[in-house]
């Protein structure tokens, strides 16, 4: 199908598809989506001329993240589109910028959650390696580089180094506020050779020294 090899070669910030369409309905477009790893970050608005409550609910069970009736004014869509996009971006800044874990702010699928989760799973148990890097990472989700790149910059606008230095910081907030170990312990433990420059990276993130968090 046309529409996903498009999917395949360009980075996509949305999608917008018409229920009735040739060869594959938009139903069904919107669930294969959904369900494959490489796609389900991308927003879906299913745009319809049915408008009784099943279809509704018909939308919504496939993945649709706006069901739209027609008829319907562009300047609608716009604002429905910069909206989507905009909490989207509101989500992802929160979980940067916010000490706590909270991952499934910023998924919006089943496979960006199950992704997500086995991500920051292989994350946490190498913590202590500080060579954990976006290969080693690719290798362990059996994913390409190329995709593991584009996925968690689209749905955290991380680079994998980046969110690999996040999700250790995370974990450094967790054992803090246990209270149970150092702060220079808590550094090495979750992969960094300097406290001073795990301070610096902690604070530079959070916007809090790590002995006054």
């Amino acid at each position: 199908m046309e529409a996903i090899s498009i999917l395949d070669k360009e980075n996509i910030d949305i999608v917008i598809c018409d229920i009735m369409m040739p060869v594959m309905d938009g139903l069904e477009f919107c669930r294969t989506m959904k369900e494959n790893i490489k796609y389900s970050h991308i927003p879906v608005i299913l745009l319809t001329a049915r408008t009784n409550l099943e279809s509704k609910i018909e939308g919504i069970n496939c993945g649709a993240d706006e069901y739209i009736e027609k008829p319907y004014s562009t300047e609608y869509l716009l604002a429905r589109i910069e909206n989507l996009l905009e909490n989207r971006r509101k989500m992802q800044e929160i979980f940067r910028n916010s000490p706590e874990l909270a991952y499934q702010n910023i998924t919006h699928s089943k496979a960006d959650e199950d992704f997500l989760q086995k991500l920051i799973a292989i994350i946490h148990d190498n913590l202590d390696e500080p060579d954990l890097n976006i290969d080693m990472l690719a290798a362990e989700i059996a994913v390409s580089r190329s995709t593991l790149y584009r996925k968690v910059k689209n749905v955290s606008e991380l680079s994998p180094n980046d969110f690999i230095m996040l999700i250790r910081l995370k974990k450094a907030a967790e054992l803090i506020k246990e209270k149970q170990y150092q702060i220079s312990e808590i550094a090495y433990m979750v992969g960094f050779s300097s406290p001073n420059y795990f301070s610096k990276c902690f604070y530079k993130q959070f916007g809090v020294s790590p002995k006054d968090f």
